[in-house]
């Protein structure tokens, strides 16, 4: 029995706390696509195709996040280059090529298979982040010049990803921000960043709603199914927003601006569900949940959300589990925070600090966005649930985060272990 324990041991390695974290996300995603999936069950005529193909996907992900946690942390450094030179030729090739979802371009297509560049985009940034932060701390705090080096390989990124998925580009640059305040660049070149983000977030909101055009807008919340969201698509780039080009996500920004904020408080009867399809339908799984819910399979709204098994399936979560199930995966993504935490603490070096800070901000960042909208307290942004939600390259990416944590947890725990040692020996 040792022997078994031992070998279970040698392969699940790293902090047990976010392996235990990581166990209950992959089981609490499992159950709900399978639950939120009954639009692709009755596209592919499969009751149990979905969801084989989500469970193969977390599977696969839990292999990376072995493979990846066994690699030891100083040796993230050495995949930079290459993973910089992928995210810039991917992100181009997705923005000049890439295939169209509702509207915009977001995923390559190789062989058969869909990627997000972005997915691996926001791993390489904090990536870079991490190590110029590391390598230019002086005792005061990091050096003026890393400022100056992480927003020149930022702004890039952060506009190329912004042309057709603005809610990335904003959350990267969040995540980027907290990075730069946990490696203590100087408050003054903080604050001239702040004041350049609110003089920049200002042009942008005024464009948005200037040149944006409400009429024939591709936003994809105002259909009842995929399809017809994907069909509407098509025309989008036809009449979407005066102008085109850079500008044709416009429209579909200031829809969702205009729709989150202008909102008035309106009797049920006056209600227009077709207008607000996805937060309509949202808002009535949330309200029919109770405390305990409806149980897992039992959801009645998945056949009308779109996206059920995606960017709303927290909404899903709580018609299904209640405010109780809600609160947990809520907690589960508090604890990963926490814990990771704690873990940076004990670093000796400040890259793997960094890095784990840096990859877990990326993912509690991400589920907080989603959530806030399934609930209604921000926009509709397109955001997935992190190791939740139904994906291919977000699921396998996300996994890899994961292993690269516990690789980081790995090296914090045999370095305090051996600190232990020498204090004994003395």
């Amino acid at each position: 029995m040792r022997k078994v324990n031992k070998k279970i041991g040698n392969i699940f390695k790293g902090d047990k706390v976010i392996w235990m974290v990581f166990f209950f996300l992959c089981m609490i995603s499992i159950i709900e696509v399978f639950s939120a999936s009954s639009n692709l069950t009755y596209k592919s005529q499969n009751y149990m195709a979905p969801i084989i193909y989500h469970t193969a996907m977390i599977l696969a992900g839990v292999i990376v996040a072995v493979v990846t946690l066994n690699v030891p942390c100083r040796y993230f450094k050495l995949t930079t280059p290459f993973l910089l030179a992928i995210s810039v030729l991917t992100l181009l090739w997705v923005l000049i090529g890439g295939e169209s979802i509702n509207g915009a371009n977001r995923v390559i297509s190789i062989m058969g298979f869909t990627f997000q560049p972005s997915e691996i985009a926001k791993g390489t940034m904090v990536l870079v982040t991490a190590q110029i932060l590391s390598a230019m701390q002086r005792e005061n705090g990091a050096d003026r010049k890393a400022f100056k080096y992480i927003l020149v390989i930022l702004l890039p990124f952060v506009f190329i990803i912004g042309i057709e998925n603005l809610s990335t580009a904003a959350l990267l640059f969040l995540v980027i921000l907290l990075m730069m305040f946990i490696g203590r660049v100087p408050m003054r070149q903080m604050a001239q960043l702040m004041g350049g983000i609110v003089v920049a977030g200002a042009v942008i909101l005024t464009l948005v709603l200037t040149l944006g055009s409400m009429e024939n807008n591709p936003d994809d919340e105002n259909h009842m199914t995929e399809t017809v969201a994907a069909a509407d698509a098509k025309t989008a780039d036809k009449d979407a927003i005066k102008g085109g080009g850079l500008f044709h996500r416009f429209a579909t920004w200031r829809n969702r601006l205009t729709k989150h904020f202008g909102n008035k408080e309106v009797p049920p009867e006056e209600y227009d569900i077709e207008e607000n399809f996805q937060v309509g339908h949202a808002n009535i799984a949330i309200a029919s949940s109770n405390i305990i819910g409806k149980g897992p399979g039992n959801s009645t709204e998945r056949d009308y959300l779109p996206q059920a098994f995606s960017d709303f399936i927290y909404a899903i979560i709580i018609e299904d589990m209640g405010i109780l199930g809600a609160i947990v995966v809520a907690f589960l993504y508090i604890v990963l925070l926490y814990r990771s935490a704690r873990i940076a603490t004990r670093c000796e070096n400040n890259f793997p600090a960094f890095l784990i800070m840096g990859l877990t901000l990326l993912l509690v960042i991400q589920a907080t966005f989603n959530m806030m909208v399934a609930v209604g307290l921000a926009p509709v942004t397109g955001q997935p649930l992190p190791l939740i939600s139904k994906g291919g390259t977000s699921t396998i990416i996300n996994c890899a985060y994961i292993g690269a944590i516990l690789s980081v947890s790995r090296s914090a725990k045999m370095k305090k272990e051996d600190k232990d040692i020498r204090s004994i020996e003395i």
